[in-house]
């Protein structure tokens, strides 16, 4: 990531006040995620989400490009009494935490190249929950532009070695056009086994 966009976001990240409550769409999968294990929160900001899943029961950890974002996770986390670790990290350009995870969450974040890590990032049975938004999202808002953003039914073809157990693309109940994941790493993983790949839903509106 360029400095103009780390600088991009630590500005943002002061002048936004923190969302306290998880993503509406990680909200959605409560009862499919593991209350237990390691999670990692892939440029996760503030860390609402990371506070939601650490609460939850799981070793939570948080890294983002933001030193700003990443302080007031830190902050946020200590007052509200949830354990959560928190590190530094250029995902473009620096290595990955290492695994396995139980869980991986990326929400509103693209790095295509991430996609290639998760058979190895991932523990056999492991999830990924992923959520971005699409092309189609310009018809109605400027922001994010377009090098930020999926083609539209691009989502499937992206996913190397997991099993799609939840795989929509439409305009959300937040007015947004997101493709939206929830895959799993195969239990057989490490005998070499996949899983096949569920096909593209339509999101409901």
């Amino acid at each position: 990531m360029s400095q103009d966009d780390r600088q991009r976001w630590n500005d943002r990240y002061r002048q936004a006040p923190a969302a306290r409550e998880p993503s509406e769409f990680l909200r959605s999968l409560a009862d499919r995620l593991p209350m237990t294990g390691r999670a990692l929160d892939l440029a996760g900001g503030q860390g609402h989400d990371a506070r939601w899943l650490a609460r939850r029961g799981l070793d939570v950890t948080l890294v983002d490009v933001s030193d700003v974002a990443l302080e007031q996770a830190d902050t946020l986390a200590r007052e509200a009494g949830v354990p959560l670790k928190v590190r530094h990290l250029d995902l473009e350009t620096e290595p990955l935490p290492p695994g396995p995870f139980d869980l991986v969450v990326c929400l509103n974040y693209l790095w295509r190249p991430l996609f290639a890590a998760l058979p190895t990032l991932l523990a056999p049975g492991g999830l990924f929950v992923f959520a971005q938004p699409t092309r189609s999202n310009l018809q109605r808002h400027p922001h994010p532009s377009a090098r930020f953003l999926l083609e539209d039914g691009e989502l499937p073809t992206l996913l190397q070695g997991l099993q799609s157990l939840s795989l929509t693309e439409g305009w959300t109940e937040t007015g947004r056009h997101e493709a939206r994941l929830l895959a799993r790493l195969s239990p057989d993983a490490g005998t070499g086994s996949r899983w096949p790949s569920a096909a593209l839903a339509p999101a409901r509106h």
